[in-house]
C-alpha cells in the first residue's frame, strides 16, 4: 500500500482501539517500526493523534479526517458510486457538488465525459463550494464551472459561510449530489461540521432533485449536524456491500436506493 493508504489505515485502527502500540501496528501493516514512528510523528504534527511512549492514542479530530487521507479509503466502492451518479447527468443540467472523495468520483466521470460541444458551449455546469473539484474541472472545456465563495475548511477544501450561502441562494440547480459523513433513514443526512451542514443545506433547497452518495460505511455511521431530513431526499446511491436491512430502512421511509 502507498502511504497515504497506511496513514488511513492506521487511523482506522487507532480510531477502533483508542490507543496503538507501535510494534503492534507494524505487525498489522507489515512495515518496520521506523516507518510506523515516522507515520505516527507526522500524524501528531496534522494534530490527528497523541504520541505516547511507544505508540498513541486517539484524538476527537481524527472523526474528520482531511480529505487527502480519506482518499485511499472504499476507493472502488466511491468511484463506482461517482459513475452511477454521473450517469444521471443530463446535457444544459446545472450541477451541484459539495465537497467530498465521492463527490470528487463525481467530478471525474464527469471530466471525462466524451461531450461533443459548439465552441464556447458547455455541455452542463457545475456549482461546487469544494476548491478541489474546481481544480479538476476547470480546465475541461465542456463544463462550466461555478465557485462559491467563502473560507475554505482543510479538512475538506469546502468553502463555507456567509460568502459562500450568498452566491448560492441566487441559484438554481438541476440537481445536487450530496457527499454526507453519515446518512439514516429517520433523521436525514450528516456532516461532521455545521457550516459544511449550512452550505449543503442550502444547495440541497435551491435544487430540483436531491441525491445522497454515499458508501456503506456511511449508512450506519454518526455525525454531528443535520444537513436536511430523508424527506427533503429524492435518492440514496449507495455500494452493493450494504446490509439489505439497513436499505430496507431507507426504502420504508419513502427514500429510493440505487447499490451499485
Amino acid at each position: 500500500m502507498n502511504r497515504y493508504e497506511r496513514l488511513s489505515a492506521l487511523l482506522d485502527l487507532l480510531s477502533n482501539r483508542g490507543k496503538v502500540d507501535v510494534d503492534a501496528l507494524a505487525a498489522d501493516l507489515e512495515v518496520s517500526a521506523a516507518t510506523i514512528r515516522r507515520d505516527l510523528d507526522h500524524l501528531a504534527e496534522q494534530q490527528l493523534l497523541t504520541r505516547t511512549r511507544g505508540g498513541a492514542v486517539a484524538n476527537n479530530v481524527a472523526y474528520d479526517l482531511p480529505l487527502r487521507y480519506k482518499t485511499a479509503r472504499n476507493t472502488s466502492r466511491k468511484e463506482r458510486i461517482g459513475r452511477a451518479a454521473a450517469a444521471l447527468v443530463e446535457r444544459g443540467m446545472v450541477v451541484g457538488l459539495n465537497g467530498g472523495t465521492t463527490t470528487t468520483e463525481i467530478a471525474r466521470a464527469l471530466a471525462v465525459r466524451p461531450e461533443a460541444c459548439p465552441p464556447g458551449e458547455p455541455a452542463f455546469t457545475v456549482v461546487t463550494n469544494a476548491l478541489n473539484i474546481a481544480n479538476e474541472l476547470a480546465v475541461r472545456p465542456h463544463v462550466k464551472i461555478v465557485v462559491t465563495g467563502g473560507v475554505a475548511r482543510p479538512q475538506s477544501f469546502e468553502l463555507t459561510g456567509p460568502l459562500a450561502t450568498r452566491i448560492i441562494d441566487e441559484l438554481t440547480l438541476d440537481i445536487v449530489f450530496l457527499g454526507v459523513d453519515a446518512i439514516n433513514p429517520v433523521h436525514g443526512a450528516y456532516a461532521h461540521h455545521e457550516g459544511e451542514a449550512n452550505v449543503n443545506r442550502l444547495m440541497a433547497t435551491r435544487a430540483r432533485r436531491v441525491v445522497v452518495i454515499a458508501d456503506s460505511t456511511k449508512l450506519t455511521a454518526h455525525a454531528f449536524a443535520r444537513i436536511c431530513p430523508t424527506t427533503s431526499l429524492d435518492l440514496l446511491i449507495t455500494d452493493a456491500d450494504a446490509d439489505p436491512a439497513i436499505l430496507a430502512g431507507f426504502t420504508e421511509a419513502g427514500l429510493p436506493v440505487r447499490t451499485v
